[in-house]
């Protein structure tokens, strides 16, 4: 019995073995066949494959898109030919190799081989021919229509200089934030556009869950029937039908798409706000977090109006600049001369950092490979950038649409005024609106009045980016907004405008006086001139700027031809002579003249014929420090005075004045002629001894006008002044004292504040306090109740200890809940206080904090009041001496490590 099993066992293996045998040798016998059918059918499903091609490329002409299955069936066909060719490439050889009519090899194991490859393969080939049955079922396609990219393609510069923080701070925005509207906003020609394009695109390199990206230019002509027209057309409406619509049924159907999909609208030049949900477009907002809105607009008001979070496009860095304008000229013609580079990076500076500029002369300069040439343009872009190839064509004329928009004539005067000024000036707010006010731009009869609109008009100006804020208090022209202005002053308004602009020319000597006949508006600021000896002819001159001429002799009778001069600035005149003296002559402009600027000037003495001057409104004497001599009933007899600038006047010789002058006496005569001007609105007063200070503060009308008081109280016997009575000066900014000796308290009733005043900061406007020399002075903790302090100095203050003084809240403790000092402090200046040890007793914020600067003679302070998230959260200076910084107490390591990147060493 077993043995029968064994012999059944042995069989059956006998036979797998034979089948096997005789499976293998098929490949061999049948591999002529198989070759000759691989060839056959090879051509057949060639022949299929391109009758699919041709319907493809017939409906991808169609703009529709190939089925993805037609795609890999195509790609199979390809690579199966590709191993067929290989194949019978090789067949030849193979079958050379067969002997025994066919059922044997030279080499049994290759031949196998090649004939079951070629199996296989002739398999392949009848299955792709099977499988490819789009032309012979009619209900299978070969394509589909495409669908729609999520945003169209825009045209644009590869690369992004300087705009490449802003891209990623926007894209951030779109899709990791919640932020739902951005306004992107600068100034014309700085890269707005082409920032928005960038993000446009970047939609089509980056994947996003966003359906559709919406770009739709609506410029400054507003019609919210184009902007439904543009997204109509991105979101598939756009027949016939729907354009007969009415303007609220395309509303109605834009809401309805867009409210099925996730969109991004782009739009570009805006000037005016826009109501987008007029128009039917969903706005963002914490509830409808599917859609964004990103614009481009010239006023950061309409980023307002749009409750967009704003991002400034702003100008250039001059790294950022000159790798712009070095790419547009071209490294061909830079190399060309060893001169180039240097004189290139002069050119591109004088671009003020525009990228449109920065472009346009770029490229006008690309070919010019000559440094004789180079010296030229830039000699033509300093004398007339208008005359510059592409300027006057391309930049201005796209920068005047911010001057064309702007709401009226009155804005468009104040705006070209500025242009009066020198390149790159910080031009002070009040003085510009002194100016506005002198000429007659603001139409306020009061001054306040006046000076809010004139406040109104500078706030317009910066949002439309057409002023740049560079401090609190100050403002200036980008400088291809200033060459602009002076394009439209003197070429597209000549006649209406008439300006003459020579300021920080480098000027010794002043332009012929032939030219200066029929000018209005005359600047020869910052300029080296030594002299005016000619006597012009000027019937419409209304405004002189001759500021900043340091060697500067006025010839006597320059002025009895100016009939209709109203703004006279002489600031910072004269400053290289011992004594500046005005031209005799003066008396001439008494009809006209309204504003009158000898500020910061070395002046002693003003001549009595000033008296003429009966229609003058405003008299700037700031920092004429060595002004003593006032003649009596000068000032009274300004009976039209409106803002009389005197800090700081007469300060270097105060108590030498003159009997006849009216500061005799530390200005008791001074206040007694105020007294008697009716229509003063603005004082900013020096008063040598505390009693004028008293008369001064004993009359409510003149304690109304203080802007700005100075105490030069050298020989003043006062110890104590009592702080409290400058409570009452609402509009008191400016507080110096200086040299009073005696004076050891500013005296506060803490008490009597808490009682009448449920908030204690009785002096909201105080800006600027400075004490110099004031030896007995122990501290100024008055200024916990100045919450709008920006600036502190103190210098010499022997006695000074503490700066806020803890002791003298023991009797009213509940006002230390109050306060916290120095929240707006922007500089702290600290110089010779020899046993200073506190300036307040706890860590503050400091958030407006810039610099502080504590020099030679301070070696007692050794704590700063400083918290140790100011040095994290933002960037500020500390300057003082290495050995004074290392004596320094901190409350741990890491509070001092954090300051430390703040300190910079200063050797005084």
């Amino acid at each position: 019995m077993c043995s029968i099993f064994q012999i059944t066992c042995d069989g059956a293996f006998f036979n797998r073995c034979l089948d096997c045998f005789l499976g293998k040798a098929a490949y061999i016998r049948n591999l002529q066949d198989n070759l000759d059918a691989l060839d056959t059918e090879l051509e057949n499903l060639i022949a299929k494959k391109n009758d699919v091609m041709r319907r493809v490329v017939d409906a991808e002409r169609q703009q529709m898109r190939r089925l993805d299955g037609v795609q890999r069936w195509v790609s199979r066909v390809e690579v199966v030919k590709t191993g067929a060719d290989e194949l019978m490439r090789h067949s030849s050889q193979e079958i050379d190799k067969l002997c025994v009519g066919g059922y044997c090899s030279k080499n049994c194991r290759s031949i196998y081989k090649f004939g079951k490859q070629v199996a296989k393969k002739l398999q392949d080939v009848k299955t792709l021919i099977g499988e490819g049955v789009f032309e012979a079922v009619a209900t299978e396609v070969v394509a589909e229509r495409a669908p729609e990219p999520v945003a169209d393609k825009r045209p644009t510069e590869p690369t992004i200089v300087g705009l490449q923080s802003q891209l990623e701070q926007v894209w951030r925005c779109l899709v990791e934030e919640s932020v739902g509207i951005i306004g992107l906003y600068g100034m014309g020609g700085v890269g707005k556009t082409t920032l928005l394009t960038h993000i446009n695109n970047k939609f089509l390199e980056s994947p996003t869950n966003f359906d559709c990206v919406i770009w739709v230019v609506v410029s400054k002509d507003l019609r919210l029937e184009k902007i439904q027209e543009d997204i109509g057309k991105k979101i598939g409406l756009s027949d016939d039908s729907w354009k007969n619509k009415s303007f609220d049924e395309k509303a109605v159907d834009i809401q309805r798409r867009l409210g099925e999909k996730r969109f991004v609208l782009l739009l570009d030049d805006l000037w005016e706000r826009v109501d987008l949900t007029e128009v039917g477009v969903p706005l963002p907002s914490a509830q409808n977090t599917t859609s964004k809105v990103v614009f481009t607009t010239r006023s950061i008001g309409v980023c307002g109006s749009m409750r967009a979070r704003p991002v400034k496009v702003a100008c250039l860095s001059e790294k950022q600049a000159w790798e712009l304008f070095r790419e547009n000229v071209g490294e061909e013609t830079l190399e060309s001369d060893h001169e180039i580079v240097e004189l290139a990076q002069t050119v591109a500076k004088e671009c003020g950092g525009l990228p449109l500029a920065l472009i346009t002369i770029g490229r006008a300069m690309a070919y010019r490979k000559k440094a004789e040439q180079w010296r030229r343009a830039i000699e033509e872009l300093r004398r007339s950038t208008s005359e510059f190839a592409g300027l006057g064509k391309e930049v201005y004329p796209l920068l005047k649409f911010s001057y064309d928009s702007l709401q009226n004539d009155t804005i468009r005067s104040c705006f070209l005024y500025c242009c009066l000024y020198s390149e790159d000036y910080g031009i002070l707010k009040w003085d510009l609106i002194d100016c506005w006010i002198g000429e007659g731009f603001l139409g306020e009869s009061d001054r306040f009045g006046a000076e809010n609109q004139g406040y109104d008009i500078l706030d317009t100006l910066v949002r439309a980016c057409l002023l740049e804020e560079v401090e609190d208090d100050k403002v200036k022209m980008h400088d291809v907004i200033r060459d602009m202005a002076l394009w439209i002053t003197c070429e597209i308004e000549k006649e209406k405008r008439n300006f003459l602009v020579c300021a920080g020319a480098g000027l010794k000597e002043a332009p012929d006086v032939k030219r200066w006949e029929n000018v209005r508006r005359l600047s020869l600021m910052q300029n080296q001139i030594e002299t005016l000896s000619e006597v012009p002819k000027c019937p419409h001159l209304l405004t002189l700027f001759l500021d900043f001429n340091q060697e500067l002799k006025i010839a006597d009778g320059f002025f009895q031809f100016m009939p209709s001069l109203k703004v006279l600035k002489m600031s910072y005149c004269g400053q290289s002579w011992s004594s500046f003296q005005l031209p005799v002559g003066m008396s001439e402009l008494g009809s006209s003249l309204q504003l009158f600027d000898i500020s910061l000037t070395l002046i002693k003495e003003l001549p009595e014929e000033l008296k003429k001057l009966v229609n003058l409104k405003c008299l700037n004497l700031r920092w004429a420090y060595r002004l003593n001599k006032i003649p009596r009933q000068l000032i009274s007899n300004y009976s039209r005075l409106c803002v009389l600038r005197m800090f700081g006047t007469g300060w270097f010789n105060f108590h030498e004045a003159p009997e006849d002058s009216v500061l005799f006496g530390g200005g008791e005569v001074l206040v007694q002629e105020l007294l008697g001007l009716k229509y003063l609105e603005v004082l900013e007063l020096t008063l040598g001894s505390y009693h004028a200070l008293q008369i001064l503060l004993s009359s409510n009308r003149l304690k109304s006008c203080i802007r700005s008081l100075f105490l030069p109280l050298a020989g003043d016997a006062t110890s104590i002044i009592d702080a409290t009575a400058f409570a009452d000066l609402n509009h008191l900014n400016e507080l110096g004292i200086d040299r009073a000796e005696e004076l050891e308290e500013l005296k506060i009733d803490y008490a009597e504040i808490v009682r009448k005043r449920r908030e204690p900061f009785v002096f909201r406007s105080l800006h600027l306090v400075a004490i110099y020399e004031c030896h007995k002075l122990k501290d100024l903790t008055f200024l916990v109740f100045a919450p709008s302090l920006k600036s502190l100095s103190l210098y010499g203050c022997n006695a000074m200890e503490e700066i806020i003084s803890v002791g003298k809240f023991d009797e009213t403790p509940e006002v230390m809940g109050h306060i916290s000092p120095f929240g707006n402090l922007q500089t702290l200046d600290l110089s010779r206080l020899p046993i200073l040890k506190s300036i307040y007793w706890k860590p503050l914020p400091f958030t407006h904090l810039k610099e502080m600067a504590v020099t030679h003679g301070c070696n007692q302070l050794r704590k700063l009041p400083l918290d140790s998230n100011s040095a994290k959260e933002r960037k500020f200076v500390i300057r003082g001496r290495e050995d004074w910084w290392n004596r320094l107490q901190w409350e741990d390591e890491a509070t001092q490590i954090a300051f430390r990147s703040c300190f910079q060493p200063h050797s005084w």
